[in-house]
């Protein structure tokens, strides 16, 4: 008799388990394996891209600069005697408007050379660089771009730069050539004993170098504004690599 009820049991032990092996196949789907060092990897590769295309996107269009008071390029530092002298040079005023418009397209126009130079990096990140990264600051992932891509953007951008900026705009006048006659007509009164008496300085700065570096400086800014969106925000992660890698930080 104990015998049949021990078979019973066994029986009983083998059908059931056979019926529950779909459920618990169904739960180990179901549940998330640790992310691997090639999920984390390409993930952050992957926010590098989407972050450093859009802030190249949102700084390159027309106005990009101009009309973002974060990032607009005004006269340069040495320059600003000029603004607060501005009246006793002739059209002083449509000048300095002039120039600062065409700093900021110049800026514009370079920006859109930075994407090949960042796909370029991130694919040289390592899987330490990655983890790193995934567990670093806000802005982890774009000091990484900063530390490896700056010096190379540089040497891009300038050429650029300084091609936009001797570019025939309006009336035919380049922006090399609206920021000398305006500095070169604030440089006379410097220059004249009026102005030595008011010790006024002249202004000598070479403006390309100064728009190059505040064009980094942009966009180095927006790479870490979408960087922050991408760890806080899970709508902004585009796709199904970064609703992985980064939920691991929403736990």
């Amino acid at each position: 008799m104990k015998k049949k009820i021990y078979l019973l049991l066994i029986g009983f032990i083998f059908v059931s388990c056979a019926e529950l092996q779909p459920f618990i196949d169904q739960y180990a789907i179901t549940q998330e394996k640790p992310l691997s060092s090639s999920e984390v990897s390409y993930g952050l590769k992957e926010a590098l891209k989407v972050g450093s295309l859009n802030a190249s996107n949102i700084l390159s269009i027309k106005d990009g600069f101009y009309k973002d008071e974060l990032v607009k390029i005004l006269l340069p530092p040495e320059a600003q005697a000029i603004t607060k002298n501005i009246s006793l040079i002739p059209g002083g005023k449509d000048l300095v408007d002039k120039v600062e418009i065409r700093l900021n397209r110049a800026a514009e126009d370079a920006v859109k050379e930075a994407n090949p130079i960042f796909v370029s990096a991130i694919s040289e990140m390592t899987i330490a660089d990655a983890f790193g990264i995934l567990k670093g600051g806000d802005n982890a992932a774009t000091n990484y771009l900063k530390s490896k891509t700056s010096t190379k953007l540089k040497d891009l951008f300038l050429p650029k730069v300084s091609s936009s900026l001797d570019k025939k705009l309006i009336a035919n006048i380049s922006t090399n050539e609206s920021w000398s006659m305006l500095t070169g007509n604030y440089n006379k009164v410097a220059d004249s004993f009026a102005g030595k008496i008011a010790n006024l300085q002249p202004v000598n700065t070479k403006l390309d170098e100064y728009v190059t570096d505040k064009a980094l400086d942009a966009l180095f800014l927006k790479v870490a504004d979408e960087e922050k969106l991408i760890r806080k925000d899970p709508l902004k992660r585009v796709s199904s690599i970064l609703k992985r890698v980064f939920g691991e930080l929403d736990k």
